[in-house]
């Protein structure tokens, strides 16, 4: 069983913020394959189901970014997922928007989500998928920037992220990491 995981925080308010590109990725990986993300445990909506014939696990952390690992871990636990098993689909400042990238592992960086992550699995070593949102342009602080809600000329852009990275969590269920990376990265 895999299980992808999309960070962002709960609530209206934060729906459509930079932050949350991570669960507007899983909501559209949901929807193409038929997931219902309808199960509420471990601090997080659940849905599970399959992708390329693969059982899968989606989970939105609904504990807010800062403590995603307070409902990742005792998810892994549960479903009985290895580390290997895990993707973890996020924002990230130093990319472009419109960029994505896959690592197998590495520090949190700025990321809080992230860093809570590597707490409470004991490891920096799981896979992500990172979803670039750019710095913000002087004099936006980068709290006010993740948390800002994008804009209407941003909506074509961040559509065709979601896609790439919708085909890419697809992806990565049933191919091989190193084919993986060199397909996307």
């Amino acid at each position: 069983m895999k299980c992808i995981v999309g960070l962002g925080n709960p609530g209206k308010k934060y729906e459509m913020t930079r932050h949350n590109v991570g669960f507007l990725a899983i909501d559209r990986l949901a929807d193409k394959h038929g997931i219902k993300l309808d199960e509420a445990k471990f601090k997080a909506l659940i849905g599970t189901g399959r992708i390329n014939g693969e059982r899968v696990v989606l989970v939105k952390p609904l504990t807010y970014m800062n403590l995603s690992g307070e409902s990742v871990r005792p998810i892994l636990d549960y479903y009985k997922i290895e580390i290997d098993d895990l993707l973890v689909i996020y924002d990230d400042l130093d990319m472009v928007p419109g960029n994505l990238r896959f690592r197998p592992k590495g520090s949190a960086g700025e990321h809080n989500g992230i860093k809570s992550l590597i707490q409470h699995l004991g490891t920096q070593d799981f896979k992500r998928l990172k979803l670039g949102i750019g710095r913000p342009p002087h004099p936006i602080k980068v709290v006010d920037w993740v948390l800002m809600n994008y804009r209407k000329e941003d909506m074509p852009e961040l559509n065709d992220t979601l896609d790439q990275a919708v085909s890419a969590a697809t992806d990565f269920v049933d191919t091989e990491w190193i084919a993986l990376m060199n397909r996307y990265n």
